[in-house]
């Protein structure tokens, strides 16, 4: 399984699937959401995908947040850390993932510090949320399985 089916997967089981817009959960219509997950032009209420339109968004999208990893990170990734990074960009964006100090600390070889960064992205609007908490340690578990095949320079 390459990086992207991996990213895909966490993505579809934090995500879930709606194919009918529907507010985001912390700005309510003025982030009109569908799909896994997915925001911007052409999203409004009443918008409805299919499954298959659902699916090829998030490889879309994926792969796009994919290419900003590659831009941003400047050491060799496997493709398990790859896809955590990806994931995490994904739900977060990669403007987070550039000024983050887990980027920081990844590209100057610290991968077990850089992977302990993921817990501190959990919370939306203040508050600690349950689902982050658990997609941050999916992504950190993800990202440390990678860095177990390339030898830790931590």
């Amino acid at each position: 399984m390459g990086w992207l089916d991996m990213a895909m997967d966490l993505a579809k089981q934090f995500e879930g699937c709606e194919l009918e817009a529907y507010p985001d959960p912390a700005h309510g219509w003025s982030i009109p959401t569908i799909g896994y997950g997915c925001t911007g032009p052409g999203i409004q209420k009443g918008t409805t995908w299919t499954q298959q339109q659902a699916e090829d968004e998030l490889a879309q999208r994926m792969t796009n947040f994919g290419a900003a990893v590659d831009r941003l990170v400047s050491v060799s990734l496997a493709d398990e850390q790859k896809a955590a990074l990806s994931d995490f960009a994904y739900n977060l964006g990669p403007v987070a993932l550039q000024n983050s100090t887990l980027l920081r600390l990844l590209n100057s070889g610290k991968v077990t510090a850089a992977a302990d960064e993921f817990s501190k992205w959990v919370k939306a609007g203040g508050a600690v949320l349950p689902g982050l908490v658990k997609r941050r340690a999916a992504e950190r578990a993800l990202f440390l399985l990678g860095s177990n095949f390339q030898g830790d320079q931590s």
